[in-house]
């Protein structure tokens, strides 16, 4: 005859049963939690990911017209493609780079627009020239050899001159704005001195009215500026949910979404064949970049700067002006033109510095 089991026994069975059912309830509602946490994570990037893809559309699209209206008004109101690739489509696709610096001034990050200043210049010749390079050969305008190309240069050594004490304050900001002031002025003259002497020469050239070109200009630099904004938030958002420091930020994703006007309207200005537009376009932009976009952290949030900001992305940034400015007179003195080998090295220079970055961060 079976034994019955003792009540100490039974106590103990139920206990166990007891904790498995709770250790079992536990673990379906913690696989449940982190369900739902992934869930909404993914939720997220998935819509940071459409946003991405919707920026890319908005900045092409936007590109385009930006570029068309720029064309039609050069011819209308007597200006030089070129001088228009220096100043009103330079700006408008720094006008990303301009808006997002002054906010991280604003929410003192300095070093989100310091490497926001010259990750775009990095991308700029590293990428969008480049790639403008590989797609057609670029042709450099006698004139922005002699006179643009050495103002970036000088404005580049003067920047990283500024850089040297590892701080951006008050004084470094007015130095930057005085050139700014100084250019404007130059410019201003030389346009006031051409424009009524090329404009009947032109006018025969003219296919556009001026109002539908300057609303073209208008639709095109509102997409481009709206798209990269949303472009970078969606990007940034990504970025800090994948713990990347702001630094980083800065130099990559915020300055590859600013940066992505200039690679549009480059492209789409080369294969308009419109190259000294295009040239054009990353020169006053890189200038814009440095005199423009830097002295916001100096006014607004002074203070020191990363040593890795200056010794590694400053120096990358000198070299490929340089070679920038070397390509250009070579192109001019030889009769030759700047071509997809030439793209080639832009290019592996800034993978160059790219990785270079990643494996010091």
């Amino acid at each position: 005859m079976r034994a019955e089991p003792s009540q100490g026994a039974a106590s103990l069975h139920q206990l166990g049963s007891s904790i498995n059912y709770y250790l079992q309830t536990t673990t379906k509602t913690l696989l449940i939690v982190r369900f739902l946490a992934r869930s909404k994570i993914s939720s997220h990037m998935l819509l940071d990911t459409v946003i991405i893809v919707l920026g890319f559309i908005g900045l092409i699209w936007g590109a385009d017209k930006f570029v068309f209206g720029a064309s039609g008004l050069a011819r209308n109101l007597g200006i030089s493609p070129l001088m228009i690739g220096l100043t009103i489509v330079a700006f408008g696709t720094s006008a990303p780079e301009i808006f997002s610096s002054a906010v991280a001034a604003l929410s003192n990050t300095p070093e989100l627009a310091i490497g926001n200043a010259l990750g775009s210049n990095l991308f700029n010749i590293g990428v969008a020239l480049a790639v403008a390079a590989i797609i057609s050969p670029l042709r450099p305008p006698e004139s922005l050899v002699k006179k643009e190309i050495p103002a970036l240069l000088l404005v580049t050594v003067v920047t990283g001159v500024l850089l040297l004490d590892l701080y951006l304050g008050y004084f470094d900001a007015l130095v930057l704005i005085t050139i700014t002031a100084f250019f404007g002025y130059k410019l201003f003259r030389k346009r006031a001195r051409t424009a009524t002497v090329t404009v009947m020469e032109e006018s025969s050239l003219t296919t556009v009215k001026s109002l539908q070109a300057f609303a073209y200009l208008i639709l095109g630099l509102a997409l481009l500026v709206l798209s990269a904004e949303a472009l970078v938030a969606a990007a940034s958002s990504i970025a800090e949910s994948l713990g990347v420091s702001t630094a980083i930020i800065g130099l990559t994703v915020v300055a590859l979404g600013t940066s992505l006007p200039e690679l549009a309207a480059s492209v789409t200005c080369v294969l308009k064949g419109h190259h000294d537009l295009a040239i054009g376009n990353i020169v006053g932009s890189n200038i814009l970049n440095l005199l423009v976009v830097l002295p916001f952290p100096g006014l607004l949030a002074p203070g020191p700067v990363e040593f890795a900001l200056v010794a590694r992305d400053y120096s990358f940034v000198l070299i490929l002006t340089i070679l920038l400015a070397f390509f250009c007179y070579r192109a001019i003195k030889k009769g030759k033109m700047i071509g997809r080998k030439y793209g080639a090295v832009f290019l592996l220079i800034y993978c160059v510095w790219f990785t270079v970055m990643f494996l010091q961060v």
